[in-house]
């Protein structure tokens, strides 16, 4: 199967080829076809590897191959080539097969648009850029699958270029990425010098891995923070997460698309990927930590307040960002990427099921004028019901296994603390409350939609639910890969990871567990911990059926609570629903501020530098014409005379020459 690796991005480039070559004249079914099969084979390509994977002793679960000679010049030799293991093999599942229904999905959802065949070229072209950037065996060729995924989501945002914020849209995510990319271009450029000075001039990882140890701490943290600011930027945290809510402009299926499974996900992978460096710079994880639970935090206060049902989802998903991004912080690389999977599957969902109640409201967004879908549209209510509880973490649920790790690992991890726990489960029972509020809000209750609207409430063409049905599944069975020791599990996904994750950061001391042991011993049971892990567990699931039952008793038991609660908190509220005014913030200094300085500086630059200089060089020219056009007075005798004088010079000089 090393021979045939390339045969996984390769059938999506394939793809996006033939649906180019011969879109203009094939008909939809045709387009839908090529489209969706290209990621279907992308799929069982990526599954005969792990199957081969599963075959092999963990140390032999790498291939790799070489395709030709890229870049050579003078010490740098990049290579087109690509390199599977075990973080790879399962970022290729997840991005095929949660991408393949999304495929077929979006053969119902986008049948009626004029630009069917335009949307299923750009979804192959993003499929096969993201399948790039997870494979490729260097950081060049990384970085051109970074930029293609963000070329794509320009596209895709942009897809209906026709509507102004559609077309702004596209264009902010465009520019706000080009900031990440930046310092992870400069963080790759100064990898390759620092090691370089140190004879070993590589940008392959795996070489990159062998070496590392070359490089002292300071290098390697400013390198790994460089890096991480594209991070930042491609997977939407703190303060680069601006351009992900208007992401929505897009057609649903773009949005499950780049927020589930792909794009967003790219800054996570990038850190896994480079694991050996991070794990050298223990003041990088700690700052990837604090970003991640801020931006957790911070983005699940926002889904409280907003009434578009697709910003709800796009806020929740930079939350969810942010808990891997604590995963990565705190050393638990395969708790974060265990999340990533788990959420590629129930946050396809919502978005998917979102695009369903879309197809059934006639378009409507406004969760106000929603409500009582649950008898005409049993399918996405079920599905969307399943999707919220692994999203809120309650057991059996695949949210549940992966974000209580994360959470364990953020207290117990000698990179975690205290604080980043707290805040990071009280984020989770802020993500129960937002989304059983999207939920009864959506399903329950009366329906708020005009009569129009009402007459043509229907469930999804199969072709639509068959794809809910399947993700629906997912996210109810995909956690138990990841089943934890203390519940009788080994946490396969783990120990599957563990070869290109080595072992994990160390657990505090007994010491550090001084205040929560004593508090849990006090309730008469006992310290060890096994049972502190267990307390922090049950705390964690109380937390979300918490913000469960608030979400009842707010938008179910006593439907006025909300806006009674508006009205006496109004500024509270109006601050939370205009996002913090960030995006306000950030076009007063970034887009307007410098537009103004702009026009300072163009004023600066033509009114003084520019015009003084010419108006100072005609001064100059004329003055000196002045002066000279004084020596030219007319008469012949002092032209004569001048003659003269310069002739005896010369002669003198020629005479006297020859003595010195």
């Amino acid at each position: 199967m090393a021979d045939y690796i390339w045969l996984i991005p390769f059938f999506p480039a394939a793809g996006f080829i033939i649906n180019s070559a011969i879109g203009s004249r094939a008909s939809k079914t045709s387009v839908a076809w090529v489209a969706c099969l290209a990621l279907f084979l992308a799929f069982l390509s990526s599954a005969a590897v792990f199957y081969e994977f599963l075959q092999l002793p963990a140390t032999a679960r790498v291939f790799e191959k070489d395709i030709y000679t890229w870049i050579a010049s003078g010490e740098l030799n990049v290579n087109i080539g690509f390199r599977l293991d075990a973080l790879s093999v399962i970022m290729c599942l997840v991005v095929t097969g949660v991408g393949f229904l999304i495929h077929v999905y979006s053969v119902g959802y986008m049948h009626g648009d004029p630009g069917f065949k335009r949307f299923f070229i750009y979804l192959n072209l993003f499929v096969f850029m993201m399948l790039l950037l997870v494979t490729g065996n260097s950081l060049p060729l990384m970085f051109v699958g970074w930029e293609g995924v963000g070329l794509c989501s320009y596209l895709l945002i942009g897809y209906w270029y026709e509507k102004d914020s559609a077309a702004d849209a596209g264009k902010k995510a465009f520019i706000v990425n080009r900031v990440g990319d930046f310092g992870f271009l400069i963080g790759v450029f100064f990898l390759f010098i620092s090691l370089g000075a140190q004879g070993v001039w590589t940008l392959n990882i795996a070489e990159i891995g062998q070496n590392a140890h070359l490089l002292n701490g300071a290098v390697v943290t400013v390198i790994t923070l460089l890096l991480f600011v594209g991070a930042v930027g491609k997977s939407a945290q703190i303060p680069l997460y601006v351009w992900l809510p208007d992401a929505m402009e897009g057609p649903t299926p773009v949005s499950s698309l780049i927020h589930a499974a792909t794009m967003v996900t790219a800054g996570v992978y990038m850190i896994a990927r480079l694991n050996f460096l991070y794990s050298m710079a223990p003041d990088t994880l700690y700052v990837i930590a604090v970003i991640g639970v801020l931006t957790a935090f911070f983005a699940a206060s926002i889904g409280f307040a907003q009434y578009d049902i697709k910003k709800v989802l796009a806020y929740s998903t930079i939350s969810q960002l942010g808990f891997m991004f604590v995963a990565m912080g705190v050393g638990a690389y395969a708790a974060g990427i265990f999340h990533l999977m788990t959420h590629a599957f129930f946050k396809g969902l919502l978005f998917l099921g979102a695009g369903s109640v879309m197809h059934a409201m006639s378009g409507e967004l406004d969760l106000r004028k929603m409500g009582g879908l649950r008898k005409k549209t049993p399918i996405t209510y079920w599905t969307f019901f399943i999707a919220c509880l692994a999203i809120a973490g309650i057991p059996g649920f695949s949210g549940f296994f992966s974000k209580d790790e994360i959470l364990w690992k953020a207290f117990s991890s000698s990179h975690g603390d205290v604080w980043i726990w707290l805040l990071g489960a009280a984020t989770a029972g802020m993500t129960a409350f937002y989304m059983f509020r999207l939920f009864f809000g959506t399903f329950h209750g009366e329906c708020r939609a005009s009569e129009e609207v009402k007459h043509h409430i229907h469930e999804s063409p199969r072709v639509m639910t068959i794809p809910l049905m399947i993700l629906a599944f997912l996210s109810l069975v995909g956690g138990y890969v990841g089943i934890p020791h203390l519940l009788g599990g080994e946490n396969a996904i783990e120990k599957f990871l563990a070869p290109v994750f080595g072992p994990e950061a160390p657990m505090k001391t007994a010491l550090n567990f001084d205040i929560v042991r004593s508090a849990w011993a006090s309730s008469g049971a006992a310290g060890h911990d096994g049972s502190l892990e267990l307390a922090l567990m049950v705390a964690s699931v109380l937390i979300a059926l918490l913000g469960i039952t608030l979400a009842y008793i707010f938008y179910i038991k006593n439907p006025s609570l909300p806006q009674r609660f508006i009205e006496r908190y109004a500024g509270l509220f109006r601050w939370v629903h205009n996002k913090y005014f960030v995006d306000e913030f950030y076009d007063f200094i970034f887009v307007r501020g410098l537009l103004k300085l702009g026009g300072i500086l163009l004023k600066v630059a033509d009114g003084w530098i520019i015009e003084g200089a010419v108006n100072g060089t005609a001064a100059v020219v004329k003055r000196a014409g002045d002066r000279l056009r004084k020596m030219e007075t007319g008469y012949v005798q002092e032209y004569a005379f001048a003659i003269i004088v310069g002739a005896i010079i010369v002669v003198g000089y020629l005479v006297v020459r020859p003595i010195f």
